[in-house]
Order: structure tokens, then C-alpha cells, then sequence
């Protein structure tokens, strides 16, 4: 894998993380989809990960928003 697309992932990630964190919400198995470096995507992929009921809405509220701007 490219230096490259690792560092373009991992920058993308960090950028999500910290506007999920802008907005109050923390996904906690956020980050870098390691199988993903392994496979024949186009690009390495971001794992969003799994999130408790309340983040969920907290995350859906804060794209509502977003969305009405």
C-alpha cells in the first residue's frame, strides 16, 4: 500500500473525529479499516464502528442540522 493513501486515510479520520467531537459526539471504534488495506479497494477505507442508540441520534440530529444550513 502507498504511503500515501495510509497517510490520506488516516488525516481523513482524524478530521471526522474531530468534527464528530465539534458536535459532541464520539464513535468510539472510529478509525482506519486495516482488512481494507489488505483488499483490491480503490481506496483504503474508514471503519466508522458501532455506536450506543444516543450517539446514534446525536450524530443524526447534528447531520439534520447540517443539512438545513
Amino acid at each position: 500500500m502507498h504511503s500515501h493513501l495510509h497517510d490520506e486515510v488516516q488525516d481523513c479520520t482524524e478530521l471526522l473525529r474531530g468534527a464528530l467531537r465539534d458536535n459532541g459526539i464520539t464513535l468510539p471504534s472510529l478509525g482506519v479499516d486495516l482488512p481494507g488495506f489488505a483488499g483490491t479497494y480503490a481506496a483504503p477505507l474508514v471503519a466508522l464502528g458501532n455506536c450506543n442508540t444516543a450517539t446514534a441520534r446525536k450524530l443524526a440530529e447534528a447531520l439534520r442540522k447540517a443539512a438545513t444550513r
